[in-house]
């Protein structure tokens, strides 16, 4: 075997590790933080808004503290590739080609999810009217209403962008080397898998394909934050605000 072959072999095995860590570290900080908050609160207090969006909260720092922070900890080795802002994209602050950018996404990222979800309809176990499960009640107002908002327009999309956008696609791209297209294609692949439903799925792989070519231009991550809170937005108001008016 050559070494330029086995140089994209283990290129490949580490970006596999990579993807399958950070999944492994989402599921185990989920798992962690709602059986911990079920045994001290009950099933009952859990499941009421404000106690939700601290789960969620607690689950993504939980993950990016598994995923960024303790291998380069626990491992000196892994010191000299520590995460630092400018491979996160949180180098300098939002410009105003981030705040133009992520109008435009939004509407690139709607026609990809149109042509992305029209070809899947196309099979019959494909289900494009399945409902997400979002974890809050459709039923919401006042002060709840205000903590749901606040933890799937704000919080969601800063801490999935930090982890997907920031550090793995940054990774595949800094460290590995790995082109534009497949890392990618590779972090969009997993972000959908997370996301489990076929019709949700679809949806968020060409949201975050359009989130990866911002990070990619930009060399940030603002201008994807501020198109998933438009995303996140919309589908708040239309799950929460159109659907009780």
């Amino acid at each position: 075997m050559s070494q330029s072959s086995s140089k994209i072999g283990k290129s490949i095995l580490y970006a596999l590790g990579l993807c399958a860590w950070t999944f492994l570290a989402l599921e185990i900080s989920s798992f962690v933080f709602a059986y911990l908050l079920y045994f001290i609160l009950g099933a009952e207090t859990l499941t009421t808004p404000l106690w939700t969006t601290i789960y969620h909260s607690l689950m993504y720092i939980g993950a990016f503290a598994l995923i960024a922070i303790v291998p380069y900890k626990l491992f000196k080795k892994f010191q000299a590739k520590r995460p630092t802002r400018n491979s996160l994209g949180l180098k300098s602050t939002p410009t105003w080609i981030d705040l133009g950018l992520a109008p435009v996404g939004f509407i690139v990222y709607l026609i990809g999810a149109a042509l992305l979800t029209w070809l899947f309809s196309l099979f019959p176990w494909f289900n494009a009217d399945q409902v997400q499960d979002v974890g809050y009640s459709t039923y919401l107002a006042g002060g709840d209403l205000i903590i749901a908002f606040i933890a799937l327009v704000l919080i969601a999309p800063i801490a999935e962008e930090l982890i997907f956008r920031g550090y793995l696609y940054g990774k595949l791209r800094g460290q590995l080397k790995l082109g534009a297209l497949a890392a990618t294609i590779i972090v969009s692949l997993l972000f959908a898998l997370l996301h489990g439903q076929w019709n949700v799925a679809v949806n968020v792989f060409a949201l975050s394909c359009v989130l990866c070519t911002l990070r990619e231009i930009t060399g940030t991550i603002y201008s994807g934050i501020l198109l998933h809170m438009i995303k996140n937005g919309i589908a708040f108001y239309f799950l929460y605000i159109a659907h009780s008016s």
